[in-house]
C-alpha cells in the first residue's frame, strides 16, 4: 500500500511539473486557460494512472488474454512438523512492520482530521456571517446580503452562491467602481470558482503532508483572480477605475475573504494592479495551440488506457494497493469427524503431534501458528488479522472419521510428505469452520534470501549415485540435515521453512543431486551460561555449531544473499474467536 501511494504521488507530481511547463508556454494567453490546467493537475492527485490502466484492462483484445494468476500451493514438507515454528525475533519483526503501518495510518488520519476540521470551521464562520447579514436587492442574478463585519466582499456557497457585501463599502466607492467589483464577483459565479476550488481543498485534506499541493492551490488562486480581472476588462470597464476599486476594497476591509469565499484581493495584488492598469489581457488561444493542448490532454488519458488494453496483466501490477478479492475455498475439503478447540491452560508448552491414523493434537498454539501448520507456510508468508490471532492460545484435538496416513513413527522423511497432507487439509477446514477464518492470496514484494555459491566455490557436496527419489533426514529443532540425493531447490525450500525467517530462492546454478551433511545451532537454542551446572561435555553437540548462515558457508561453500522479490503470501481477511465445541 505504501509503495502504491508513493508511486501515485511521484507520478502526479511529474504530471504537475508538465502542467507547469505548459502553463509557462501559455503565459501570454488568458489566465482562464492556465487555471484549468492547474485544476487538472490538482485533480490528478485524486486519480491514479493505475485506475486508467485497470479500466483499459477490462477490454480484452483478441488473442491477448492475460495469463491466469498463479495459485499458492502448499510448500513441500522437508522437515519435522515442529520446524514450522518461527523464532520470536521473526514474529516480532512482522508485528513491528504491521505496527509501523498502523502508526503511519494513524498519523495520516490525524492530519486529515485536523485539515478537514480547519476547513469546516472556516466554512461555518462564513455561514454564520451570511446568517447574521441583512438581505438586500441589487437586481443581480444572485442573492445579496450586507454584513455588519468589515469583511472583504466575496461570493459564498457552491451550489447556491450568495454575494456578501460589508455595510458601508458601497458608499466608499463610486458607482463605476462598485459596478466593477460586482462584475468581478459575478465572474466568479459564472466560472463556478467555489466549486472547483472545493475540489482542491479535498486534495489538500487527503495529502496534507505533501507541500506541492499547497503550491498548486496558490497557483489556482492567482490564475483565478487574473482570469476574473481579464473578463472585467474585456467587458469595457475602465482599467484605472477598476484598479482604484480594488485598492478601495482593500483599504476598507479589515478582514480578507475566508478560504471558502471567492473575493477580490487574492493573488499578488501589486502585480495584478500593474497588469490591470497596463491592460495586459491574455491573448486568446490560436487554433494550433488548442489542437496541441487537446492532443496532449488526450494522450495523458489514452496512453494509460492503451497500456491496460494492450497488456491487461499490467493492470494487476499497477493496482498493488487494491486487495485481491479471491478467497481460499475450504468448503470442499475433507473434515475431521471429531474436533475440540478450547483455550490453552496457562503455563502450557507448545506441542504438535501428527499422531497415527491422521489424528492431530496441538497444545498452546495461536491461530497464527495453526494457520502456518495448516497451510505449511513460513512466518513471513502470513499477514493481517486482528491482534488476538497472534496472542490468544488454544488446544486442538482432532480425529478423522477413518484412519488415514498410517504410522509416522515408521516412515522415512520423504514419506512424511504424503502423511501430513490429508491432515493439513482437514485442519484448514477446521479453522474455517470454527474460527470463521477467511484467507486471501496475494503477491507482494518481500525480503527473500538468494541461495548462491560463496566465493570459494561449493564444497562437501558429493554428487549422488542414487537413481531413486531423494531421501533426507531433517531435524530442524536439533540443527541437523542429512541429505542423500537432494537437489539445491529442496535445500532452498528447507531453509525457507522456519530456518531463515524469509523465503529462499535457489540461485546456485548447481544442477543434479548431492549427498551432504549440515549442522548448525538453532536460534532458539542457547548454550549453557559460564559457571552453570551444565558442563560443556554435557551440552548437545549442535550447541557448539555455528548459525545456519555460517554453517552453509563453512560446511557447503554456499551463502544466503538478502534480496527483495515478488512472492506470494496469505492475508487474514476475517477471523473470529472459535465457536463452542
Amino acid at each position: 500500500m505504501i509503495s502504491a501511494i508513493a508511486n501515485h504521488i511521484w507520478q502526479s507530481t511529474l504530471f504537475a511539473c508538465v502542467i507547469g511547463y505548459v502553463s509557462f508556454l501559455l503565459r501570454n494567453n488568458g489566465a482562464a486557460v492556465r487555471y484549468r490546467l492547474w485544476l487538472v493537475a490538482s485533480v490528478k492527485f485524486l486519480v491514479p494512472f493505475s485506475l486508467l490502466i485497470a479500466f483499459g484492462g477490462q477490454f480484452e483484445l483478441h488473442g491477448n488474454r492475460p495469463a491466469e494468476p498463479p495459485q499458492l500451493h502448499a510448500i513441500e514438507q522437508v522437515r519435522l512438523p515442529l520446524a514450522v515454528l518461527a523464532s520470536p525475533a521473526r514474529s516480532s519483526e512482522l508485528r513491528s512492520s504491521d505496527s509501523l503501518a498502523d502508526i503511519l495510518f494513524a498519523l495520516w488520519l490525524c492530519g486529515f482530521v485536523v485539515s478537514s476540521v480547519s476547513t469546516l470551521r472556516r466554512w461555518r464562520q462564513v455561514r454564520s456571517l451570511v446568517r447574521n447579514s441583512i438581505t438586500f436587492s441589487l437586481g443581480l442574478p444572485i442573492s445579496v446580503v450586507f454584513s455588519r463585519s468589515r469583511v472583504e466582499p466575496g461570493v459564498c456557497g457552491v451550489f447556491r452562491p450568495v454575494f456578501l457585501l460589508p455595510q458601508g463599502l458601497r458608499e466608499r466607492l463610486s458607482s463605476a467602481q462598485f459596478e466593477s467589483i460586482v462584475a468581478h464577483e459575478l465572474e466568479h459565479v459564472r466560472r463556478r470558482d467555489n466549486l472547483t476550488y472545493s475540489i482542491h481543498l479535498i486534495v489538500e485534506a487527503l495529502l496534507w503532508f505533501y507541500p506541492p499541493v499547497y503550491w498548486i492551490g496558490k497557483r489556482l488562486i492567482h490564475e483565478r483572480e487574473r482570469a476574473c480581472d481579464e473578463a472585467v476588462l474585456r467587458q469595457g470597464c475602465d482599467a484605472r477605475v477598476y484598479a482604484e476599486a480594488i485598492v478601495g476594497v482593500c483599504r476598507f476591509s479589515l478582514r480578507v475573504s475566508p478560504v471558502c469565499v471567492s473575493g477580490v484581493s487574492g493573488a499578488d495584488l501589486k502585480k495584478r494592479l500593474e497588469s490591470i492598469v497596463l491592460m495586459r489581457i491574455g491573448q486568446r488561444m490560436s487554433l494550433r495551440q488548442r489542437l496541441l493542448l487537446f492532443a496532449a490532454g488526450s494522450a495523458a488519458m489514452l496512453v494509460p488506457l492503451g497500456v491496460g488494453l494492450v497488456d491487461p496483466s499490467l493492470s494487476a501490477a499497477q493496482e498493488a494497493d487494491k486487495p485481491i478479492p479471491q478467497l481460499i475455498a475450504t468448503s470442499a475439503l475433507p473434515q475431521f469427524e471429531v474436533a475440540s478447540i478450547k483455550p490453552s491452560s496457562p503455563g502450557a508448552n507448545l506441542k504438535v503431534d501428527f499422531a497415527p491414523g491422521g489424528k492431530l493434537y496441538i497444545t498452546n498454539a495461536t491461530l497464527r501458528f495453526l494457520i502456518k501448520v495448516a497451510y505449511d507456510i513460513g512466518d513471513d508468508q502470513l499477514a493481517g488479522g486482528p491482534k488476538w490471532v497472534g496472542a490468544k492460545r488454544f488446544d486442538v484435538a482432532a480425529i478423522p472419521d477413518i484412519p488415514v496416513g498410517g504410522d509416522p513413527t515408521n516412515m522415512a522423511p520423504d514419506q512424511m510428505l504424503i502423511f501430513h497432507k490429508p491432515t493439513r487439509l482437514r485442519l484448514q477446514r477446521l479453522l474455517a469452520d470454527r474460527f470463521q477464518l477467511e484467507l486471501r492470496k496475494e503477491s507482494t514484494p518481500m525480503p527473500v534470501f538468494a541461495l548462491a555459491v560463496a566465493s570459494g566455490g561449493p564444497k562437501n557436496l558429493v554428487p549422488s549415485k542414487k537413481d531413486s527419489d531423494q531421501q533426507l533426514n531433517a531435524m530442524a529443532s536439533n540443527g541437523q540435515f542429512n541429505a542423500a540425493g537432494v537437489d539445491m531447490a529442496t535445500l532452498a525450500k528447507f531453509l525457507s521453512e522456519g530456518q531463515t525467517g524469509r523465503p529462499v530462492v535457489d540461485k546456485t546454478g548447481l544442477g543434479g543431486r548431492f549427498d551432504f551433511h549440515l549442522s548448525w545451532t538453532p536460534e532458539n537454542t542457547q548454550p549453557a551460561a559460564p559457571g552453570s551446572s551444565s558442563s560443556a561435555s554435557q551440552q548437545p553437540a549442535y550447541a557448539q555449531d555455528p548459525s545456519i548462515f555460517s554453517a552453509l558457508q563453512q560446511q557447503l561453500g554456499l551463502k544466503l544473499v538478502p534480496e527483495t522479490s515478488q512472492a506470494e503470501r496469505l492475508v487474514v481477511v476475517r477471523a473470529d474467536l472459535p465457536s463452542a465445541n
